[in-house]
């Protein structure tokens, strides 16, 4: 078994890096492990088998990156948090403590979690379309550095009141939704947009969760906004917010509207989501399966 470091320049909050996490790995007695940029892979990603492990030091739009390479090679994905938002570490319970972190990737437990394919490209997390792909285009690398998480949430308040939303038509398996929104999140597990909980999902039940914001007065959705972070839940179904599930999920816009998917900006649409049930196999605590509305942890 080799590990491999993976970075990206510029990710995350750019103090976790490469550096910062080889002495805390050599604490826990992983020596053989080989630094690598992921913007380089095609040099160094033929020496990979799938008894690997490929670490990925960034935020979540490096650990998307790295998740494709394991795909490639069958190699299994850890992520070393160190990012803005880290969604992805959540849903496997991954510590934020550096060292209990280190201890994790070191045990070696692993579980096989679901993966969200889209125009022969995948995503981990969450591809937003609306409100929600403002951070991801508008938040600058010295905001993000310095406000950490927060820069999400600063870039959201400041657009917040001059959105008036779109028209849009969403469909899964099991639903079918038209009307003008305010933001379109399309998740595969249990937490997005910084560290808000969907109730009754997780990164390995086969299934996408789509959570729809409807346009609303600016004090009604700041509302909303502090309830969801009261109850650390995303409800189901108000006024204002809709959830749906499905094993795929197809979104069309009157207007072409942009999509980022992890973090990073991936077209337009139309947007078309499938769920890869347990596709890949990634180092962790343990996969969240969250409760539903109201419920406890």
């Amino acid at each position: 078994m080799a590990y491999w470091l993976v970075d990206s320049p510029g990710s995350g909050d750019g103090c976790r890096d490469a550096d910062f996490w080889l002495p805390h790995l050599r604490e826990q007695g992983i020596e053989n492990v080989t630094e690598c940029r992921l913007d380089e892979s095609e040099q160094w990603l033929r020496l990979v088998t799938g008894n690997d492990v490929l670490l990925a030091a960034g935020g979540d739009g490096t650990v998307n990156g790295v998740a494709g390479l394991c795909l490639r090679t069958g190699a299994t994905l850890a992520v070393l948090p160190s990012g803005t938002a880290n969604d992805f570490a959540r849903n496997l319970g991954i510590p934020s403590e550096p060292a209990e972190v280190a201890r994790l990737v070191a045990d070696g437990s692993a579980e096989m979690i679901d993966v969200a394919e889209f125009d022969d490209r995948i995503y981990l997390n969450v591809a937003h379309i609306g409100l929600g792909t403002l951070p991801s285009r508008q938040a600058s690398s010295p905001t993000k550095r310095f406000l950490g998480k927060f820069s999400y949430m600063a870039t959201l308040f400041r657009q917040l009141g001059a959105q008036r939303g779109f028209h849009a038509h969403i469909r899964t398996d099991r639903s079918n939704l038209g009307g003008r929104w305010l933001s379109i999140a399309v998740a595969t597990g249990a937490y997005f947009g910084g560290g808000h909980e969907i109730p009754e999902a997780s990164a390995n039940d086969g299934l996408l969760d789509v959570i729809a914001v409807k346009p609303r007065p600016l004090p009604q959705l700041l509302l909303a906004f502090l309830m969801v972070r009261l109850n650390r839940k995303t409800p189901r179904r108000t006024s204002t917010v809709i959830q749906i599930k499905g094993k795929w999920c197809h979104v069309e816009t009157t207007r072409a509207k942009t999509v980022t998917v992890d973090g990073d900006v991936a077209g337009k649409t139309p947007f078309h989501a499938t769920c890869r049930p347990e596709a890949i196999r990634v180092i962790g605590k343990q996969v969240i399966h969250t409760g539903g509305y109201g419920a406890s942890r």
